[in-house]
C-alpha cells in the first residue's frame, strides 16, 4: 500500500508530506495506481521547484517507494497552493484505489 501522511503546521499549511510503500495494485509496469500517485507527486514537486522559488529538502528511495518533502518556506502562497492541488489529486485516486492509497493528515 502506498502511504501518504501530511504534516499540517499551526497556520493549516503543508509544511511536509512522506510518500512511501508500493500500490500493489499490479505488477511491477503495469501498476496504474502507483503510476497516477508518481505522476500527481513528482508533477506537483517539479512545479514547485520551477514555480515556487522554494529549495524544500527532498529525500528519494526508489527501492521502498520512499519521496520526502520538507517546505523551506511553507508560508510560500503559491508553493501551497500547488500542494493542495496535489491533495485534491491524490484524494481523489484514493477514493478509487482507497485499498491501495491512503492519505493521513497531523
Amino acid at each position: 500500500m502506498i502511504n501518504v501522511e501530511f504534516n499540517i503546521n499551526d497556520k493549516g499549511q503543508v509544511s511536509s508530506f512522506e510518500m512511501a510503500g508500493h500500490a500493489m495494485f499490479d505488477e511491477y509496469g503495469k501498476d496504474i495506481v502507483c503510476a497516477g500517485a508518481s505522476a500527481v507527486v513528482f508533477g506537483s514537486v517539479n512545479a514547485i521547484l520551477n514555480m515556487t522559488g522554494s529549495n524544500p529538502a527532498i529525500e528519494m528511495d526508489e527501492d521502498s517507494g520512499l519521496l520526502r518533502f520538507k517546505a523551506d518556506d511553507p508560508d510560500n502562497d503559491k508553493m501551497q497552493i500547488l500542494l493542495e492541488g496535489m491533495i485534491i489529486s491524490l484524494k481523489t485516486i484514493e477514493e478509487e484505489y482507497g485499498e491501495h492509497i491512503t492519505l493521513n493528515f497531523k
